[in-house]
Order: structure tokens, then sequence, then C-alpha cells
């Protein structure tokens, strides 16, 4: 038990050696140290900067199509026809007219909801106050929250007699109803001004944060009815939403969905269709693969740059090497053992690559978070990023330092002494 405390504490005291001797080495070459370090500082940055960021978007992507769930239908319009379509029965759009008719005639149960937006990066004003001109005013029905899994801090939805009536009423989102009236307040009742028209607010819906696909906050809700007639400044391109209800098979609602609007835009068996149906859970794996590339390409940057790091350090090493022969020497011909003088260049060549991974990874997180705050996606600490960016420094530390570590412990010690 006593020789095996013995060789314990000879272990660390020698370990405690070599760590002094690694870092007054790496003190007494600061520039070519600091240069090192820099190279590979950068390295890591980029590394777990980029996966920063992408962890961050993808946190919020998978909460906000969570909340929304996977088996949304979305009908809207093409970009452009297809050139090769055979003929074309209908405009590029879908009007309001062919939406209504497909809600008529849809008979999958599930909630549709049609919509369009009327104004894109308008303001809304109440008395002196008035939102950045970032809102966007969306003309729907009273399906559209469901639709949305949107809920209300105040007052109701929309309803059919609203929509019907064309009604004076709208739904403000969080932010907009933080900026246009006291944070505290219920601002039901009160009017707001949009595009010179006064519009009663029965609602506000509950926050649900910024996502990549839009987010409620800033959008405001009007009856389509009332939007078409009073603040549509260009032909409406429509969107029909389905949410089938739990008991449906999704792609079966989505078959059905086409056939059925096939059928509204009177289209013959032989027409190609001209309009496009997406499912939320297709746009997720699109999301992902997106993701997935984003991921792949950070890793392949901070790789290409850690080798460059790595062949930097390795040079480094092996000309002080050469530059600390007579001390080599010297520690040889006192005792010091191949294995002994190898340990200590190892040492300092993992110490190197470690204090560029902490700098890189503290860069790394700070940027990756600032882009993620600019894209306002979710603040995230990447653990498994830095934990693999540890790894990869003490790799590209021992791997760069073992050559120019076993020419060190492979030195004459006469030869050391004699050398000039």
């Amino acid at each position: 038990m006593k020789r095996r405390d013995i060789r314990r504490n000879k272990f660390f005291t020698l370990a405690a050696e070599n760590l002094d001797m690694a870092l007054r080495a790496v003190k007494s070459n600061k520039l070519r140290s600091s240069l090192t370090i820099a190279i590979i500082a950068l390295g890591i940055t980029s590394l777990v900067g980029i996966l920063t960021a992408v962890d961050s978007l993808d946190a919020t992507l998978k909460e906000a199509y969570s909340r929304m769930g996977a088996d949304l239908i979305t009908i809207r319009s093409l970009n452009s026809m297809p050139s090769g379509m055979a003929r074309i029965r209908n405009s590029r759009e879908i009007s309001r007219a062919q939406a209504e008719r497909f809600a008529d005639h849809y008979r999958t149960p599930a909630t549709v909801t049609l919509f369009t937006t009327v104004k894109s990066g308008t303001r809304a004003e109440a008395g002196q106050r008035r939102t950045n001109p970032t809102t966007d005013i969306i003309a729907t029905d009273g399906n559209y929250m469901g639709y949305n899994m949107l809920e209300l801090a105040y007052g109701r939805n929309l309803t059919d007699a609203d929509v019907k009536a064309g009604k004076f009423y709208c739904i403000l989102g969080d932010n907009v109803a933080r900026t246009l009236f006291d944070r505290q307040e219920d601002p039901t009742g009160q009017s707001v001004h949009i595009s010179g028209h006064s519009y009663i607010v029965i609602g506000v819906a509950a926050p649900v944060g910024n996502n990549a696909g839009g987010s409620m906050d800033g959008n405001i809700l009007v009856p389509y009815t009332n939007a078409m007639a009073n603040l549509a400044s260009s032909t409406p391109d429509f969107r029909i939403g389905i949410l089938p209800a739990p008991s449906v098979d999704p792609e079966a609602a989505a078959a059905e969905a086409e056939m059925t609007f096939r059928a509204v835009r009177r289209l013959a068996p032989f027409d190609g269709s001209d309009f496009r149906i997406t499912r939320s859970e297709a746009v997720i794996e699109e999301l992902n693969s997106t993701i997935r590339t984003l991921t792949i390409a950070a890793i392949v940057i901070g790789l290409v740059t850690l080798t460059g790091a790595a062949v930097g350090l390795m040079n480094i090493m092996l000309v002080s090497v050469r530059e600390r022969t007579r001390e080599i020497g010297t520690r040889k011909a006192l005792g010091a053992s191949a294995k002994r003088i190898r340990s200590q260049f190892l040492m300092e060549s993992v110490i190197i690559g470690e204090t560029g991974g902490v700098i890189g990874i503290a860069a790394g997180i700070l940027i990756g978070n600032a882009i993620a705050a600019f894209m306002d996606a979710s603040f995230v600490i990447p653990w498994l990023w830095m934990a693999a960016a540890i790894v990869l420094c003490m790799a590209v530390g021992i791997l760069s330092g073992y050559i120019p570590a076993k020419r060190a412990a492979a030195l004459d010690p006469i030869e050391c002494l004699r050398y000039e």
C-alpha cells in the first residue's frame, strides 16, 4: 500500500514539474505560441459559432412546429405556371371565390381556414402610439386561430357572423397589443386605425414567440370580407389551411384536398395541377435537411482550419526542439528519461491546443448566439459541441506534438551538449 502511494506521489510530482516547464516554455515563445493559439481559436470559433447558430435555429423551429403539429396541410398558388402545361384554365392566384368554394365542398373532418396577407410591413395606430412598419394584416376567418394552434390572452375569436357581416373587428398579436396599449391593460373594445380605417379590438392572441415560419405576435387579424373591401390594394392570393381531425389520416386528407381543389379549379383529369399542396411534415423534413447540410459545412470549415493549425503547431514544436537542444541535453545528463522529455513536449503542445480551444469555444458561443439573436432564435449553450471541441483540441495537440516530442526524446545527450 505504501509503495503504491509512493508511486502515485511520484507520478503527480513529475506531472507537476512537466506542466510547470511546459508553461514556462510557452511563455518564453509568446509570439509563436500566440499565433498558433489564434489559428486554433479561429478554427474552433468557426466550428462552434456556426453550430451554435444552427442548434439555436433548430431548437426554435422544433418548438414552433411541435406547437403547430405535423399534420397541417396548406394549399397555395404556384410561383409561376409550369412552362410545359398543355393549357391554362385559371389565373395563378387563388381567388376568394375558389377558397370559399373549397371550404364548402371539402368533406373530410377538419378545421379549414382561408387567409391572405392584405398588407405587409404596415403601421397600426392607437391614439398617439403606433407600431413599426413591420406589421402584417392577415385577412381570414374564425378558424385561423384553431388552424395555427393559437390561444387568446384577452377577448374572443372572430365568428362566422363577424365574417359574413364584414365587421370592422380585429385581433391583435401580442407585440402589437404591447406597442399600442399598456402592458397590463385589456385592450378589447379599444380602436385601432389601419390605413385610415378604424377597427375595434375584440381579442388579443397569447404570445407565441418569433420563429422562422412567421409569428402571430406581430400580426393583426381582420375578417377577410372586410379586408377585401377596405384594405386590399391588389388581387388577393388566398391560401387554404387544413387541420385534419385526430381520427383522420393526414395523407388521405391531403389526397382529398387535392381532388376537391382540382374540381374547384375546373381541371380535367389530363390537366396538371396549377396549385401547390404542402404538409408541415414535409416542410420539417426539408428544414432538417438544410440544417444537416449547414452542420456538415460548419464541421468541414472547422476541420480545414484546424488542420492548418495542427501543421503550424507541429512546425513550432519542431523549431522549439531545435532551439532547446542544449536544454534537452542538460536535462538528460542530469537524469531525465526519454519518457519525461517526451511528456514535457507533448504537454506544451496540448497546452497550446487547449488554450486555443477554450478561447475559440467562448468566442464561438458569443458569435453563434449573436447570429441567433439577429434571427430571433433561441439562446442555446451547445454542450455537445463544446465537449467535442475540447476533445478535438486535445487530439490536435497530441498529434501535432508527438513527432517533435519523439524527436526530442531520441536526442543523444552528448551531442546535445556539444550543439552550438
